[in-house]
């Protein structure tokens, strides 16, 4: 049995990663709390590592956030993200973790990407400047593991999962993403009865989203690869624009009032894409059609709402 160490399994990707591990069998899942382990602290990372001593260790412990949040807190963006990595990854190799995977974000690629954006168009051209902090520290979490296999030889690589969503996301009314942040919006709006809902932006962005659940296979699957790739994407090689996504968001919730857009405030990348040709050569490919995925989350909103367990 392997024992797996993985960082942030109480967030959506952690908790889908410690239920996909469950669900397979086979792994000592290790998990700690904010309480239990400060990832930011250097010295409680690497004695963290070393008196456990995991075989794997999977890197899902982030500071993440939408537009607003992004823009409002990049020093708390690159600084979180970076100690997260760094720790983790050092820490591991002190420990002599044979493999580590870290989790980074398809908003490491250039603002202008071609579309779909493929691996090797990594730092071939300026970031969106709204979310450049965290897409910074990500992109220095793939970089250390690329040049920790290089010169040490360790099993250390990365996977680049495009916007994601399902169960257990954060609901806040700022800083989450589009699609919690629309479910909210929706459901609350839906429940009082309003006539409209103003979304930010244009609408015209267009966005690909990833189950959560289709991420947690498509990590134990490099984690079974003898030779992945030093970084690949992960996504479904499908995107919508941002009213597409409102109008679906919409229909799940129940609201039947008229969807507005503000373009006063800003939309962010045009358009994020992904090039998923890599890992679909692997075997893997995603298994959740969008609007099924979409109702689990907003039943899961629904009962994490009774319950007083929503991150609001």
């Amino acid at each position: 049995m392997k024992k797996i160490f993985i960082a942030g399994h109480r967030g959506m990707v952690g908790s889908a990663l410690v239920r996909e591990a469950e669900q397979r069998g086979g792994f000592d899942v290790l998990t700690a709390t904010r309480s239990e382990l400060d990832l930011l602290s250097q010295a409680d990372s690497f004695a963290y590592l070393e008196n456990h001593r995991p075989d794997i260790v999977v890197i899902a412990a982030a500071k993440v956030g939408g537009i607003h949040a992004n823009s409002t807190y990049p020093a708390d963006f690159i600084y979180e993200n970076l100690a997260i990595a760094s720790n983790l990854v050092e820490g591991s190799r002190r420990a002599d973790v044979g493999r580590v995977l870290f989790l980074g974000s398809s908003c490491i690629y250039p603002k202008m990407a071609p579309q779909p954006m493929p691996e090797d168009c990594l730092l071939t051209s300026p970031l969106e400047t709204t979310n450049e902090a965290y897409a910074i520290a990500k992109i220095a979490g793939l970089k250390l593991c690329q040049h920790y296999r290089a010169q040490h030889g360790l099993m250390y690589h990365s996977a680049m999962p495009t916007n994601l969503y399902g169960p257990g996301d954060n609901y806040h009314a700022e800083n989450s993403h589009v699609i919690p942040a629309l479910i909210r919006r929706f459901h609350e709006a839906a429940e009082r009865g309003n006539e409209s809902v103003t979304i930010w932006g244009t609408g015209t962005p267009r966005r690909e989203f990833l189950h959560t659940g289709d991420l947690a296979r498509a990590c134990f699957h490099l984690l079974g690869l003898e030779n992945p790739p030093d970084w690949v994407n992960v996504g479904t090689g499908e995107d919508i624009t941002i009213l597409e996504l409102a109008k679906l968001v919409a229909k799940t919730t129940g609201f039947q009032g008229e969807i507005l857009t503000d373009p006063t405030k800003p939309d962010g990348t045009p358009r994020k894409l992904m090039d998923i040709s890599k890992i679909r050569s692997t075997g893997w490919q995603p298994e959740v059609p969008f609007e099924d995925g979409l109702a689990e989350a907003y039943q899961d909103f629904k009962a994490s709402l009774a319950t007083g367990e929503a991150r609001l």
